[in-house]
């Protein structure tokens, strides 16, 4: 593994960081899908493309623990994880696919996604009333008929729906919003008609490829055979799905904030003011060692509920505790960088005013703090009070 993090982190660095610097991590300036496909070419023939994809289709078949260091490696970079098809939803749907679709689904979906001939998006959060971080309250509604299912409803804040070749839509085939069981997945090519993205949703991060859309789904026909899992079981597949896309999410995250702290290092190494080096302050002293603390504690975290997912536990509590630990501490290791850069750590001419304004949203996206920490309480309840009985 070593030798496979050093030869990610040497392309990151020359092959993908200069674009990222270039266009202020902003994809869509920097070429899109075009740059993508640069990329993603120049991975493969150093190969290094897709380390998180199965074998028979082509990747490196790397376990959850092994790719931890890969993974931050390519997330130095805000285009590195693009630039190894390592990058969110596809991650999380070559992860979904590989533990739950047939042979035919393999061949028709999950091996383009793992060679990097299209990108992919998963289609569950729904505008308010409908499903966002409480799942149950889907509202799009699939119908049997005769030849597969009618999908019909709107989702939003779909990551990557401009331009993908396939979606997994969650759809409720049973019940009503509200209700914890009756929702099916389902697989869709991307130019299935009655499939409409209606709208770039402005955000403040500018990296994701495909941006975050609005979709429209009118009488989208999709046959039996692009079900995805069993019909009413759509819950329980999206937690294989979510708890591991939840650490890729951190890897990833940790590898941009090591950069914001290294970034701010060699910059108060540098900088002299009051008479000494700013690395020579108490107070800078402090925040350069309290990033080091967070970033130590979120990679144990992080690796933690790695080995239990491995271990082929469900893992659900290490997951939300390595998630919300992570999202709020590499938020302040990369706010701490920024203040320690003074003017340059608000600017362009450092990565670190970038680096913020992607990891923010990290604190929301794949559930917010909030909900993971009300999850994590009424777990300890439940299994003190189980005992107490």
């Amino acid at each position: 593994m070593e030798k496979l993090v050093q030869r990610t982190t040497e392309f990151v660095r020359t092959e993908v960081l200069p674009v990222d610097d270039e266009f202020d991590g902003d994809i869509e300036a920097a070429g899109g899908d075009d740059l993508r496909l640069r990329l993603q070419g120049l991975a493969r023939e150093r190969g290094l493309l897709s380390p998180h994809g199965p074998l028979d289709c082509g990747g490196l078949g790397l376990s959850m623990t092994e790719r931890a260091g890969v993974f931050e490696a390519a997330g130095y970079s805000l285009f590195g994880p693009m630039a190894l098809n390592v990058n969110a939803p596809d991650e999380g749907n070559v992860h979904l696919l590989d533990h739950v679709a047939t042979v035919e689904q393999r061949s028709r979906f999950l091996a383009p996604l793992v060679s990097g001939r299209c990108r992919s998006a998963f289609a569950m959060t729904e505008p308010s009333p409908g499903a966002g971080s409480d799942p149950s309250l889907l509202m799009t509604r699939a119908s049997k008929v005769s030849d597969g299912w009618l999908l019909n409803g709107r989702k939003s804040f779909i990551t990557g729906a401009d331009g993908a070749g396939f979606f997994i839509i969650m759809a409720r085939t049973a019940g009503e919003p509200g209700d914890l069981g009756g929702a099916t997945m389902f697989l869709a090519p991307g130019d299935t008609p009655g499939i409409n993205v209606v709208r770039h949703i402005g955000t403040m991060d500018r990296s994701m490829i495909g941006g975050h859309c609005e979709l429209q789904f009118t009488d989208v026909l999709v046959p039996d055979e692009f079900v995805l899992g069993g019909v009413d079981e759509g819950f329980r597949y999206a937690q294989v799905r979510l708890g591991p896309a939840r650490m890729t999410h951190v890897m990833r995250w940790t590898g941009a904030a090591a950069r914001a702290q290294e970034t701010a290092i060699r910059y108060v190494a540098e900088r002299r003011a009051f008479g000494s080096r700013l690395a020579d302050q108490g107070m800078v002293q402090q925040m350069i060692a309290d990033n080091e603390i967070d970033l130590a504690a979120t990679r144990a975290l992080l690796m933690k509920a790695c080995a239990e997912l491995d271990a082929g536990e469900r893992a659900s509590v290490s997951t939300s505790i390595a998630k919300t630990y992570a999202a709020e501490a590499l938020d302040r290791v990369v706010d701490r960088a920024g203040q320690m850069c003074g003017g340059l750590g608000v600017s362009r001419d450092l990565p670190v005013a970038k680096i913020a304004r992607e990891l923010r949203p990290f604190r929301i996206y794949d559930g917010p703090s909030e909900v993971h920490r009300w999850s994590i309480a009424k777990r300890a309840v439940r299994n003190v009070t189980e005992v107490a009985r």
